[in-house]
Formats: C-alpha cells, structure tokens, sequence
C-alpha cells in the first residue's frame, strides 16, 4: 500500500529531506486483516484501505475457483498487488481519521487546520508529528466518520454562533495517571469546563447528544454520503476489531474442478458452454498450441456436464438454506467419497485417502475411519465487510461494498495444505441426540442464538433458523480441543489450523486443516495425526483434558457465555481457539456435551469412552 509521502522527526543536524513511504502488509492480509474499508497503521500514522475500484491489478495473478465465483456472481478473483521499491502501484490508502492533535501544544482539530508543511504530517507550529484521533464513529451498515469531538466537549454547555459553533479552538490532552478514558481530557478555548471521554463508548451516547449518521464512506473515492442512513452511530477505538470485521467465503477445490483444466480454460468458458460435441472437438484444436498438445475432449465435457448438474443443485438447496451451503454438500460428499493419489494426475490438488492401517480403536468413540486429506486447495474471496456486529454463518449483517462500480472479480487469497476429516456415526448421534438432558443444552444455545439473531436483523420475522443443534455444538466443540490437542502434539500453533463443520441433518463431520499461507501452515505432519493408532491417543488426551477447566466450577455450570451468551461451557482457559480458526467466532460450544456434567455425566457424548 502506497501512503502519502511523510516525514518522521529527525533529531538536531539531520537534513531537512522528504521520504516517499510505503507500509508493507502481506498479500494475504489485504483479505482477512487489512481489507478494504479498514485502517491500517503506518509508523504514527493512519490510513483507511481503498476500494477494488482503485486497485490496479494489471500484474495481479488471477486465481481461478469456478465453483465459488459461480455462486458469488463473479467471473474470477485476483489476488491483491504488490508494489516494490520502485513502484506506486499496489493497494491504496487516503488519510483516515481527519481529526488529529498534537502532543506538544495539545491542539485538536482537521489535519487541514495544522498547516503542515507539504509533504508532512506535523504541527506547523510545533514541527511535531500529528497524531490520529483514537476514536471514531461507524453504524452496522458500514458508515465511519470522524469522532465529534466538539459535540462531545460542548454537550453540557453550548455556545452556538452563526456557524454553530463557538469559535474556539479544541485542546486534547492526556493525565497519564491512569489508562482509562478518564485520562484523556477535551477542552475549548471558550471556557466551557474541561470534559473527559468516559462515557462515550456507552451505546446511546451519540444518541442522546443527537448525532445521527453521516452517511460517510472514507474507503470509496468521490463516494457521496448516503444521508437517508437512520442507524445510531457507536464510537469505537480506531483498531477495534469492531470498526472492520470481513465477510470472507471460501471453497476448498474438489475433483473434478481440482486438475487445473478448467483454470486453463477459465477465459474461454462461455464459448465452450454453447458448443456441441463436434464443435469442441474444432475449438480445443484452434486453442491448442502448434505442435502442442490439445486439451481432452471427454474432460472437457465431464467439467462442463458437472457443472450443470451442481448448478441444479445451487438452485434447488437455495429454497431451503443458501447457495453457499450447497457447496459444502459437495465438499462432505467428496471427503466421504476420497480422491485416491495413485487414480490422480500430478496436478491434482485434492488428495484424499483412508489409512492404511485398520480403524477398530476408533469405533467406541462413535467415529467412521478417518480420511487423510493429503493436498488440499483453499480459495478465500473477501465478498464485502461490517462494522459494530460481527458476521457469521448465520448473522444477518449489512454487507458495505469494496467498490463503488459494479466489478467482475473479488480480492481472493488462495491456500495450499493438508488436513484430517472426521465424521461421527449418524445413528449414535441421533440417539444420544434425543436424551432430555442433552436436548434442553442445545435448546438453552439455540434459543440464546435465535435472539441474537432477531436483534440484529433488519426484518426479525424473517431471520433464519439458528443451526445450534446439539450435532452442530458436539463437532464445533469436538473440533476445538482436537486443535488445541494437536497444538501441543504437533507443533502447530492453534492459529495456524482451522476448522471446516459439516453439520447437518445429513452430514456429521468435521475437517481440521493448515490454515495459513505462511510457514506456521506448511510445518508437515498434520496427515500423520489421523492415522487411527495416533487419533486414539489424541481424542482420549483431548477429552480427558475438556474434563477440567481452570475456571470450574463456573464454567462447567455456567448458564450462558460468549457474545450473545451463545456458549454454555465454554471460555479462554478451555476450549476458545483464535477467532481465524473458528468458523463460527468462538460461539455454539458447549464441552459438557463431550464429557458431561459433575451432575449428569449422560449430556456427553465421549462419557463412556472416559469412563471405560
């Protein structure tokens, strides 16, 4: 990302010179921590990231995932630019938040206001670097401004004049007795009495002060203020997990999509579409290099009959639940069905295989023989983002845009791995399922979830049923002490693995997978933690492990916890992971439901395997 050119202080005798900097994040960054619509900081400054219409992508790679741009509504994906030493190119930043101070003469204002000298950003008065504002003002439907400092200082004791203000000038300064906001001090020159800024984090702060929403979208170039917004704004710390959380799909690349072919053939999909068997013939020649060889026909028309038949199968699970979650329909059928190495060509980038050794051990713990994904490809597209509520699987968000035109591609990131799936016997699960006990658990979390989802939809009759049933909380629990398991066992670190949940009427399984694209991600060896003996080991160190907290009694009898008080058993000293592993932001977990509770030992699932 390229920022405004700046000066950092030199001290006594440096020459007097302007540096053009650029802050440097990864690529994969751009999609999970550092998107459009977020603000980044660079040395004391900070920036807002720009919207995809501004990106220049003439030299970004395409990563092609037909499947998931199908369904997104895109044509491809790109993966986000990277400039050098000698080059403006790449990700754009503008200034973001406007209002800074100066911790020398503690004035408060526009940065426009301070008359920096050109090319810098310091007090032309003080020749200090300017500090950003640590607060801003964002609504859930994606709207940020600046903090209104003066409404704030002046909300006991207004003097409005012509302009509707009072024409003095604002003063910040900090205490430095404590690290609350009752340290940090706004004055004005006109008198009024010197205000702190405990208190305006409250959630009808700005209400009460008549603040509505500016309607503003920082992150988007020449993008007019959507005024008819009618959301309380909320003040938020400038890097708040809450000021930009994105809304990220992902597909896991499966045969017969997984070979490379249809990537080769990605440009040329519309007309192959049309042609009849005599025609391809005639068009792969004309595509084929001279003397090069020439695309199959029969594979050409197995991808191109796939797609028909998974396309009627998005439009028929669309009824019912999404688009999206017809994906992994096929996805669980694929993992259940295998993709032998030996049957593969080399560039094929699903590998699945059952061990080699039998799987007998595992039986009394209610698991099927495991799957040993041994090459798995991982496409994440960063669709839009949200601000003040955190997105989910199931959470009705408001979705702000990346760009203001209407563009054929989506920033995407691409992630080569390995992984262990592992699905749960369907008859055990429904037995276990209906026990009194076990049923009013997932009804207390489905009912929290419900409510949760009713407050933050903009139509609360129309939300979708919560999917905490009490399946989905014993492999979303199950999935996050295996990870911490192999954690310890492996030598992953718990952020570098991630989960992908299976859960539904017709599936009960669970992949756990190398979750990033640095070397955390591609140490080696996950494979080896599904072979049956090891697994064995695993789950019984796991489970015995979940028995005890650190915070018991209180978190074994705890009645809800998490956001929304979505969790029963469940906190940071047990069973919560790094919210990248998660599927679901550390909600719908319950460990009683593995192990079961001091009081009834019944609600868990495992409870005979640690007993025996």
């Amino acid at each position: 990302m390229t920022p405004p050119p700046a000066r950092r202080r030199r001290g006594a005798g440096a020459p007097e010179r302007s540096y053009l900097r650029k802050g440097s994040v990864r690529r994969a960054q751009m999609i999970t921590t550092y998107g459009v619509g977020s603000m980044v900081a660079v040395d004391s400054e900070s920036f807002i990231v720009a919207g995809t219409d501004s990106w220049n992508i003439t030299e970004a790679p395409r990563i092609h995932e037909h499947r998931l741009a199908r369904v997104l509504g895109v044509k491809s994906f790109r993966l986000p630019p990277a400039s050098d030493d000698t080059s403006k190119d790449g990700v754009h930043v503008r200034r973001f938040p406007l209002w800074h101070s100066c911790p020398s003469c503690n004035a408060l204002q526009h940065v426009r206001a301070f008359n920096s000298p050109p090319g810098k950003n310091e007090c032309g008065d003080c020749q200090e670097d300017l500090v950003p504002s640590r607060f801003v003002v964002a609504c859930p439907k994606g709207h940020i401004d600046d903090f209104p400092y003066w409404k704030w200082a002046h909300r006991d004791n207004r003097q409005e004049g012509a302009s509707g203000l009072c024409g003095g000038e604002m003063r910040l300064r900090t205490t430095g007795r404590t690290a609350s906001l009752r340290s940090v001090l706004i004055s004005c020159t006109c008198g009024i009495p010197e205000v702190s800024m405990e208190g305006a984090f409250r959630r009808n702060t700005l209400a009460k002060l008549h603040v509505r929403c500016s309607g503003a979208r920082p992150w988007l170039k020449d993008a007019p203020a959507e005024t008819s917004c009618t959301e309380v704004p909320r003040t938020l710390q400038r890097g708040s997990s809450m000021a930009w959380q994105p809304i990220v799909k992902s597909v896991l690349s499966i045969p017969p999509w997984s070979d490379g072919l249809a990537a080769r053939l990605a440009d040329h999909w519309d007309d192959l579409r049309s042609l009849d068997r005599a025609g391809l013939e005639i068009y792969l020649k004309a595509l084929a290099p001279k003397g090069g060889e020439v695309f199959p026909v029969e594979a050409v028309l197995a991808l191109l009959e796939a797609e028909q038949h998974e396309e009627s199968d998005l439009e028929e699970g669309a009824d019912h639940n999404s688009r999206y979650f017809a994906l992994r329909m096929q996805e669980y059928e694929r993992l259940c069905a295998g993709n032998a190495e030996r049957d593969s060509a080399r560039e094929e980038q699903f590998i699945c295989e059952p061990p080699t050794e039998s799987s007998p051990a595992l039986e009394p713990f209610g698991l099927t023989s495991p799957m040993l994904v041994k090459r798995l490809r991982e496409v994440r597209a960063l669709k839009s983002f949200s601000r003040v509520h955190t997105p989910d699987s199931n959470t009705e968000v408001h979705e702000a845009p990346l760009s203001l035109a209407e563009l054929d591609w989506l920033p995407a990131m691409e992630v080569q791995g390995e992984g262990v799936f592992l699905r749960l016997d369907a008859t055990r699960v429904n037995a276990w399922a209906r026990n009194v006990a076990v049923a009013a658990r997932g009804e207390r979390i489905r009912t929290n979830h419900t409510r949760l989802l009713r407050e933050r939809a903009s139509d609360p009759q129309s939300v979708p049923d919560s999917p905490a049933t009490p399946r989905m909380v014993l492999l979303h629990t199950l999935a996050h002490v295996l990870i911490n398991e192999w954690s310890l066992e492996a030598g992953y670190p718990a952020a570098s693995l991630r989960e992908r949940l299976y859960a539904d009427d017709s599936m009960a399984g669970l992949l756990i997978y190398t979750a990033t694209s640095d070397s955390a991600g591609s140490l080696g060896g996950l494979v080896a933690q599904g072979e049956p003996s090891r697994l064995v080991r695993t789950l019984r160190s796991a489970l015995h492990r979940a028995e005890w907290c650190s915070a018991d009694p209180l978190c074994i009898e705890s009645e809800a916890g998490g956001t929304g008080s979505v969790n029963l058993a469940a906190c940071h000293a047990c069973v919560l992971l790094p919210e990248t592993s998660c599927e679901q932001n550390n909600g719908l977990l319950d460990r009683a439901l593995l192990v079961g509770t001091p009081s009834d030992a019944s609600v868990g699932f495992f409870r005979q395997m640690l007993d025996s």
